[in-house]
C-alpha cells in the first residue's frame, strides 16, 4: 500500500536504434573490451603474485578489494553477477597499474573509482520514485557488463603497456619532437583519470537531470524535449555532473601522485567528454546508427585523447 503503480502505457523499447542491433553492439563491446580485460588482468596477477613475499600488503590488499568491491557492488544490486565481475576486474588494474608495491593501495586510482562508485551510486538512487514514474529508472538489477565497461573500460585500458607504444607512435607522427618515453606513464594516469572523470560526470548529469532538473533541451538545438531524450541535458544535471568529477579529479590528486595541473587537464578533459557525450546522443544515437553503451564507450575515450593532447601541449 502506499506504493507507485507501475505505467504500463509506456513502451518498452524507446531507443530511436533497434533492440537486436542494440544488443549487438553491446555484445560486441563486451565481447572484445571484456576479453583484453579479462585477459590483462589474468596477466596483471601473473606478474604481481611473485612479489606477494616482499609486498604482502600491497598485492593481497589490491586482490581483496577487487573482490570485495565486485562483492559490494553485487549486494547492492548495483550491477549484474556479470556487471559485477568486470567492476573487480577493473579495479584490480587500475590498482596495480597506477600504484607502487612498497605504497598504499589507497594511493592508486582505487581511490578515485571509489568517489566515481559512491557518487554515481547516490546519484542513480536520488529521486527513484520520480524516475520510476516516468519509465527513466536504471534495472532493479544494476548495470550490465556492456554498461561497466562503456564508463570504465578505457580508463584500464588507458593503462594497458600498449597504450605507451600507441602514444609514443601518435605523438612521434603528429609532433616533430615526439616525446620522452619516461613522460608516457604520466600521460596514461592523467588519460585514465580522464576517462573516469567522464563517467562520473555523464552519469551523474543524466540521474540528478532526469530526476530534478525538470524540461531538459537538446544540446544541439536548445529545444526543450521529453526527459529521458537522447542527447537532452539540463542545467542542473549538468552542474552536478561537473561537479561530481571534479570530486574525482581531486581524489586523483592525492592517490596518483599527480600535480594539481594534470588533474585539472583530466578534469577538463572529462567535462568535454560529457559534452561529447551529449553531441553523440543528439546525432549519430538520435539517428539509431549507435546505441547508448557504445555512445559511452566513444566519450571516455573521447576525453582520454583530448587529456593526452592537452598534457602534450599545456603540460609537458
Amino acid at each position: 500500500m502506499g506504493e507507485e503503480m507501475p505505467d504500463f502505457r509506456r513502451p518498452e523499447w524507446q531507443k530511436a536504434i533497434s533492440k537486436d542491433r542494440d544488443r549487438m553492439q553491446s555484445r560486441w563491446l563486451v565481447g572484445v573490451v571484456g576479453s583484453l580485460l579479462s585477459g590483462w588482468s589474468v596477466w596483471t596477477l601473473h606478474l604481481a603474485l611473485p612479489a606477494a613475499g616482499q609486498f604482502p600488503a600491497f598485492i593481497f590488499g589490491g586482490i581483496g578489494i577487487s573482490v570485495a568491491f565486485a562483492g559490494a557492488v553485487l549486494v547492492l544490486k548495483a550491477a549484474t553477477p556479470a556487471g559485477a565481475a568486470c567492476g573487480g576486474m577493473i579495479c584490480l588494474i587500475l590498482t596495480y597499474w597506477t600504484g607502487a608495491y612498497h605504497d598504499s593501495v589507497a594511493r592508486t586510482a582505487l581511490t578515485p573509482l571509489a568517489a566515481l562508485f559512491v557518487l554515481t551510486f547516490l546519484a542513480t538512487r536520488a529521486g527513484k520514485r520520480r524516475k520510476d514514474r516516468a519509465g527513466l529508472a536504471e534495472s532493479k538489477k544494476g548495470r550490465t557488463a556492456a554498461q561497466v565497461i562503456a564508463n570504465l573500460g578505457f580508463s584500464a585500458l588507458c593503462l594497458n603497456p600498449w597504450m605507451d607504444t600507441a602514444i609514443l607512435w601518435g605523438f612521434s607522427r603528429c609532433c616533430a619532437s615526439g616525446i620522452a618515453t619516461v613522460w608516457v606513464e604520466w600521460i596514461m594516469e592523467v588519460m585514465c583519470l580522464a576517462a573516469l572523470v567522464e563517467a562520473t560526470a555523464d552519469t551523474v548529469s543524466s540521474e540528478i537531470g532526469q530526476a530534478y532538473g525538470g524540461p531538459p533541451v537538446l544540446l544541439v538545438s536548445l529545444k526543450r524535449v521529453a526527459p529521458g531524450t537522447d542527447g537532452a541535458i539540463t542545467i542542473l544535471g549538468t552542474i552536478a555532473g561537473i561537479a561530481a568529477g571534479g570530486v574525482v579529479a581531486i581524489a586523483g590528486v592525492w592517490a596518483m601522485h599527480l600535480h594539481a595541473k594534470e588533474a585539472l587537464v583530466a578534469f577538463g578533459a572529462g567535462t568535454l567528454g560529457l559534452l561529447f557525450d551529449s553531441l553523440l546522443g543528439a546525432t549519430v544515437e538520435r539517428r539509431g546508427w549507435i546505441g547508448n553503451d557504445l555512445v559511452n564507450f566513444a566519450s571516455t575515450v573521447f576525453a582520454a585523447v583530448i587529456a593526452a593532447l592537452a598534457y602534450r601541449y599545456l603540460v609537458f
